[in-house]
């Protein structure tokens, strides 16, 4: 059983020239999540909490997080996407954050994450008749509904990957942040590996032993102290079997660009310029074997939507305003 890293789906560890970057755009995005709706989206065998943004009517767009991550990890792009004109949804999938847990690793799989991912998107479309928006708590999915802009950040991509694969038509297009073409390797694979000795001591020791390691880094850059207590009870709150699941599917999913490619769903790979997940150049063949296009955000690590938010919202609503839904 894989241990998770509580940086994988989104690194608080920085290169020392982002810091102070970074360090603002921690703890405004925690001040912005007050401005967004909040709601709940029911799916198959529980619910999902979300962050809302935008005009009803506009073009539906759907935020995924990665492994460890949470909805708030969009929160700095959110406004920039509404003042767009598109409605923007961020969820925690299941067992993050505010998301209720399933209880078993098996439950989270890609293909059940991707699951929740379509039941989330046939909420969104527009439904056939031309009437307005879905939204959370509704009582289904609209037949015949607009598709939907899907983002998947870090192991977010495999999963909103993973929905794009079992339904193509649900989606206008799909973009890759921060993600990669299969399972993680290097650095952070060896993290993982290396805190499994306290994999089953409880949430907090693990919590602990992933902070411990992190500090003994020297290139190691503390969050700010109001992000720092965020980032301990969204960990704390999360599913264990959640994070168990999810890091063995983080570990062992192949590559599936190809099988991608071949639905000719129109893709964009974006990642910060000091991404230290999969390898930029991994990232930079993804999007030419989708023939997507490749952003790459200056100023930014593993999480460009919090670490340098307004050219990533930029890139963002290029891409969606050029591929309608």
């Amino acid at each position: 059983m894989t241990l998770p890293d509580q940086t994988l789906g989104c690194s608080d560890q920085t290169p020392s020239a982002l810091n102070q970057t970074s360090a603002l755009n921690q703890t405004g995005a925690l001040n912005q999540t007050s401005a967004l709706g909040k709601t709940r989206f029911p799916v198959p065998g529980g619910e999902l909490a979300a962050l809302t943004a935008g005009p009803p009517d506009g073009a539906p767009v759907l935020l995924v997080p990665g492994y460890t991550g949470a909805k708030e990890d969009f929160a700095p792009i959110l406004p920039a996407l509404a003042e767009a004109g598109f409605r923007a949804t961020a969820i925690d999938q299941r067992g993050q954050y505010e998301s209720p847990g399933w209880g078993d690793p098996d439950a989270y799989t890609v293909a059940a994450l991707a699951a929740d991912v379509l039941a989330v998107a046939a909420l969104l479309g527009a439904p056939a008749d031309g009437g307005p928006a879905g939204g959370g708590q509704a009582d289904g999915g609209p037949a015949g509904g607009a598709p939907v802009h899907l983002l998947g950040h870090s192991f977010g991509g495999l999963v909103a990957r993973g929905a794009a694969l079992a339904d193509p038509s649900a989606f206008a297009s799909l973009v890759l942040m921060g993600s990669g073409p299969g399972a993680l390797d290097g650095g952070r694979r060896a993290r993982m590996d290396q805190l499994r000795p306290v994999a089953g001591q409880g949430m907090a020791v693990i919590y602990a032993a992933m902070q411990a390691y992190d500090e003994r880094d020297p290139d190691y850059a503390p969050p700010p102290p109001e992000r720092a207590a965020y980032l301990r009870i969204r960990f704390l709150a999360s599913d264990p079997a959640g994070l168990f699941g999810m890091g063995q599917a983080l570990t062992t999913e192949p590559d599936r660009t190809d099988e991608l490619a071949r639905t000719g769903l129109r893709a964009l790979v974006l990642c910060g310029a000091n991404d230290d997940a999969w390898p930029l150049p991994a990232q930079e063949d993804m999007a030419r074997r989708l023939s997507g296009r490749f952003v790459v955000v200056p100023d930014a690590a593993h999480s460009p939507a919090r670490e340098n938010p307004a050219p990533t919202a930029r890139a963002l609503v290029e891409f969606w305003r050029a591929t309608p839904a």
